[in-house]
């Protein structure tokens, strides 16, 4: 797949602010012992460094102990579906990529190194990241593109003894389950009595809806739209991930387009980006939930939305109730490390999103159902909640730091 063509639309400028800011790039490499002395010097390097090599060969758990691995990550693209970009290849996603990796030593003082792989060749993909992960605790897949994420996580997850999570699917689905437990919360509503629309069939909207059944959601009252309508198990043009959702939703086999799964629902949750129209967006049941994720712009406008909808949320820092996948991943990945976890299970994900809802249980407000993406709070009972519940499910190796 070749890179996409800049858009001639918003060209270079040195001189802009944000040009500034990542001149030289966003990250760098710094020591953690002194290196004043040549006794220093002698036990960071050689000859000291060779006692502790020889340690780990012998026991190569302690590499998690004596170097960066239990406490690093790897973010991992091949820059095929960068933000709403799209396929913009290695090298232009490297500001993504960095800027992964600040949001993860800023939320969830965990070491990040950000990698941009030029392949989209899913073999390649699993066998280089493969061939990286001893360098690692954990592997963070980001903006891979759909279908293949999905067969690339699993032969990751399958193949490495440590954490694999694309962010693209769990880190949203973590977020969204809290949003939406939250907003049913404020409403006085319960999650298994909502009728829900997710426009979107991607990797964001399969695993939203997973996790959204699995937090409580009603899966026969739950409609997944993608470009050709709603999906059933009619459908004789879905590929497996999309028949699976089929088979999981839509009890009543709703067919049509958007403007008809709407029509009568509590809840829509737009991971797809497009435009639905407003006449759509009035058929909703009165008094309910629009999630517009896409960015920069919104499924729905929140202007829109709150003509029809009491709670409105988007991926935007400049609207109240941003879903950003930020409260999740620097602590799923902080918990997942402190516990020595081999894998991220779904009761982890699960209690990532309780942990992110609950930090603002108690002053809930409609135009306040999630934390503050700079609310420092989330990260850390976040990273208390995926250990406790990877001790509970057994997947822990011990912990390291």
């Amino acid at each position: 797949m070749p890179a996409a063509t800049p858009d001639p639309a918003t060209p270079f400028d040195p001189d802009e602010p944000v040009f500034a800011m990542h001149r030289g790039g966003k990250l760098a490499v710094h020591s953690t012992v002194p290196l004043a002395t040549r006794e220093d010097l002698s036990m960071a390097y050689t000859p000291g460094v060779a006692r502790v090599c020889d340690a780990i060969a012998a026991d190569e758990s302690l590499v998690y102990s004596y170097t960066w691995v239990g406490s690093t990550v790897a973010v991992v693209t091949d820059g095929s579906a960068v933000l709403g970009l799209g396929n913009i290849g290695p090298r232009a996603a490297m500001p993504v990529m960095e800027g992964k990796a600040v949001l993860f030593k800023q939320f969830g003082n965990v070491d990040a190194v950000p990698i941009c792989l030029d392949t989209q060749d899913p073999d390649e993909i699993v066998a280089a990241v493969k061939a990286i992960a001893p360098s690692f605790g954990g592997i963070n897949l980001e903006d891979i593109s759909a279908p293949r994420c999905f067969d690339i996580e699993r032969r990751l997850v399958d193949a490495l003894d440590i954490p694999v999570f694309h962010d693209d699917q769990h880190g949203t689905a973590i977020v969204v389950l809290a949003a939406l437990r939250n907003a049913a919360a404020v409403l006085e509503r319960k999650l298994g009595d909502l009728k829900v629309v997710i426009s979107g069939a991607g990797a964001a909207g399969v695993a939203v809806t997973k996790m959204l059944v699995a937090g409580g959601v009603e899966g026969a009252e739950t409609v997944i739209c993608d470009s050709r309508g709603a999906l059933h198990t009619g459908r004789t043009d879905l590929n497996p991930a999309k028949l699976e959702l089929a088979e999981l939703t839509n009890g009543r086999r709703l067919a049509g387009g958007i403007a008809d799964a709407l029509r009568g629902a509590d809840v829509f949750i737009g991971l797809s980006g497009g435009t639905v129209p407003e006449s759509a967006v009035a058929g909703m049941r009165p008094g309910g939930v629009v999630f517009g994720l896409a960015n920069p712009n919104p499924e729905v406008h929140p202007d829109v939305a709150h003509r029809y909808a009491a709670v409105v949320a988007t991926g935007r820092s400049d609207f109240p109730n941003q879903i950003n996948n930020v409260l999740a991943f620097p602590g799923v990945f902080r918990g997942a490390l402190d516990s020595g976890a081999t894998r991220i299970t779904e009761g982890m994900k699960l209690a990532a999103a309780t942990a992110i809802a609950d930090t603002v249980a108690d002053g809930l407000t409609r135009d306040a159902i999630v934390p503050s993406a700079l609310d420092t709070r989330v990260a850390a009972a976040v990273a208390a909640a995926v250990a406790d519940a990877a001790r509970r499910e057994g997947v822990c190796r011990g912990s390291f730091l």
